[in-house]
């Protein structure tokens, strides 16, 4: 990047945070913004008529959008915001455009940026509470804001440069994001809140409202999560559970399977985790030859990832007195 060129944006993955990022970092001023998804529709959509941001922001904005990661040029950044289990292919398909960029992931879970840095040359460990939903092609709803926190990746670093840089053009875009040395704390606390209430929404079908104030539920949801984590939440559905009602595979494996490997790695039982890995890892299983007509636990409703959503979301989760210490 030069003096007088505009700072080019890659945004790997354009589902609903995907989305987001790219039409927030779109209104900055010098910025263009690529992004790459295999849903053809939406990238046709985004294409012709733009990125329309409804809910708690109204606003269209010019994104280039593209199906496949080999036609996206060279970009000084990349913001990775697939499935966890997309995160490999998705970046590989992009590492032309990725080979001389700083690549963050705002991804859930443990483990992406392991491998986001065997493509990429300089990674940003991401963290954030940013929520939405894509409503219909070319047009994604802003249901909850919050902040980001974005920090070098240990193993391989982003410039501390260039973190600042990516914060604060995300912040000039409408998404506040911190810019630390170390943000392993915020995404330990997000990752074991996450832990503690998306399996048991997942199993159960209940928000994470319902599953926190549910006093069968709740001595599980104090099991799993720690003290340090605290929240509020009312209709708020997780991603794991729009993943059930999809049928889709879920993020489990960087979730609670995160944290159950990180606790094997230091030689700390996570009994509870690894409970909620085999109970969810059954219930993927349990899909496996019925089809979308198939028998479905009761109450459980699928759902199709580009269906519009039919029961906007009143909050989000909202945390409170969220201290960034990193959690072994």
């Amino acid at each position: 990047m030069t003096a007088g060129e505009p700072v080019r944006v890659a945004v790997i993955g354009c589902g609903a945070i995907g989305s987001l990022y790219a039409a927030h970092l779109a209104r900055v001023p010098g910025v263009e913004v690529w992004a790459v998804d295999p849903w053809a529709e939406h990238v046709a959509a985004i294409e012709s008529a733009g990125l329309r941001v409804t809910g708690l922001a109204d606003f269209t904005v010019r994104v280039r959008a593209v199906t496949d990661g080999r036609g996206l040029p060279a970009c000084d950044f990349g913001v990775v915001a697939t499935k966890a289990l997309h995160t490999r292919a998705a970046v590989q398909g992009a590492r032309a455009a990725l080979a001389d960029a700083a690549v963050v992931s705002v991804q859930n879970g443990l483990g992406n940026e392991e491998v986001v840095a065997e493509s990429a040359p300089r990674v940003i460990r991401g963290s954030i509470i940013t929520a939405g939903a894509v409503v219909a092609p070319g047009v994604v709803r802003y249901d909850a804001p919050g902040d980001s926190w974005f920090g070098p990746f240990e193993a391989k670093p982003a410039a501390m440069s260039e973190v600042t840089r990516l914060a604060w053009l995300c912040t000039e875009g409408g998404l506040r994001t911190h810019a630390l040395e170390d943000a392993r704390g915020p995404q330990w606390t997000k990752v074991v809140f996450n832990s503690a209430t998306s399996p048991l929404a997942a199993l159960t079908g209940l928000s994470v409202g319902r599953v926190c104030t549910d006093t069968g539920l709740r001595g599980q949801v104090d099991g799993l999560v720690t003290d340090e984590a605290i929240a509020e939440a009312y209709d708020h559905k997780p991603s794991m559970l729009q993943d059930v009602l999809a049928r889709r595979a879920t993020e489990i494996d960087v979730l609670n399977g995160g944290i159950a490997a990180e606790g094997r790695r230091t030689g700390v039982p996570t009994p509870l985790h690894d409970c909620m890995v085999a109970l969810v890892k059954g219930l993927e299983r349990s899909w496996v030859g019925l089809g979308r007509r198939g028998v479905r636990p009761a109450g459980i409703v699928p759902n199709s990832r580009h269906r519009p959503h039919r029961q906007p979301r009143r909050d989000h989760v909202i945390y409170r007195k969220l201290k960034p210490t990193f959690i072994v």
